[in-house]
């Protein structure tokens, strides 16, 4: 069953992506023609981490989470308290673009964040 829903899939991305998948019926890779753009793709994934200081508000990095990020006001607290207490938060994942724009703006009001793999 897992086969088929997984063949479907790789049907509809043949053209962009390579994928592989196993047979589980006779244990046999069958492999589509598919996937270097998908490595790529995962390889460019990358994470903004905020590490604390000891100048910015709590309320500072809220506003700053809700506005650059798009965090809820919730998660938004939450990353704070994560970041006050174990030194750094994981704020956001995706492109390194992405990331690397959200880092300047970050960065742009004073708070302390990196961009990682």
């Amino acid at each position: 069953m897992y086969s088929i829903l997984i063949y479907e899939i790789c049907i509809q991305y043949r053209d962009t992506y390579m994928m592989k998948f196993f047979d589980s019926w006779n244990n046999t890779q069958i492999e589509t023609e598919q996937d270097i753009e998908l490595l790529t793709i995962e390889d460019e994934v990358r994470k903004l981490v905020l590490h604390n200081d000891d100048y910015n508000t709590f309320d500072w990095v809220i506003e700053a989470l809700v506005e650059i990020c798009k965090h809820n006001t919730e998660q938004a607290e939450q990353c704070a308290y994560i970041v006050h207490y174990n030194g750094k938060c994981q704020v956001k994942h995706g492109s390194e673009d992405q990331m690397n724009r959200l880092h300047a703006a970050l960065v742009q009001r004073g708070l302390t964040a990196t961009v990682e793999n």
